[in-house]
């Protein structure tokens, strides 16, 4: 049996669900009235800085909503923003069992700007289950860049092949194997529980 000493969970779409994807912000812009294609528009140019740290909040909502003036407050907006934000229940719960057994550094390791992955971070308590977040927004990388995963590993001082990276996109998993990772693709918690279990890891034990 495999010696797995650190589990690294993608958050979006594993843990919570996207906080900031195209259908949260469609959903998020349309509930506001707004343009999406010029939204849209507006979001690529500055996504990349937003998502590596390198603009803030406030910067990122002057680019792409703020640029004219609106019958909604900055503060309104934001809230819409968070409110996007549902925790996936029994993939949190699996984590959680995971993280009592004490076996396990238990990490987090995706893409999303400082702000919304701090408030995540808080809102839904995932410090009680994690101990290190290696998100884009601190780390000014993202997935799938062969890089972000390079720094996991030197900050962690772990082996690849003592890693477990759970992610639900196949190309992040490809280029996490690239650097010797051991992988599971998330698709539901249930099939996460019985792909745990084939790597011999069981919450609470």
């Amino acid at each position: 049996m495999r010696d797995i000493t650190a589990l690294f969970f993608d958050v979006g779409g594993v843990l919570l669900s996207n906080g900031w994807d195209r259908d949260s912000r469609r959903h998020c812009i349309e509930s506001f009235g707004l343009d999406l294609a010029e939204f849209d528009d507006r979001h690529e140019f500055v996504a990349d800085a937003f998502e590596t740290g390198r603009m803030t909040l406030d910067d990122y909502l002057d680019r792409t909503i703020f640029y004219r003036g609106r019958d909604f407050t900055r503060e309104a907006f934001r809230a819409g923003m968070m409110a996007e934000s549902e925790p996936i229940p029994d993939t949190l719960s699996l984590a959680a069992g995971l993280a009592r057994s004490g076996r396990y550094l238990m990490a987090t390791l995706n893409n999303e700007s400082v702000e919304i992955n701090q408030m995540r971070i808080d809102r839904f308590d995932l410090r009680s289950t994690f101990s290190v977040f290696f998100s884009s927004g601190f780390l000014g990388v993202k997935k799938p860049d062969r890089e972000i995963y390079r720094m996991a590993l030197h900050l962690t001082q772990r082996r690849p092949e003592e890693c477990l990276f759970i992610d639900d996109r196949e190309l992040n998993l490809e280029c996490a194997r690239s650097e010797g990772m051991l992988t599971i693709r998330y698709e539901a918690p249930a099939r996460l529980q019985d792909e745990l279990a084939s790597f011999g890891i069981y919450p609470g034990e």
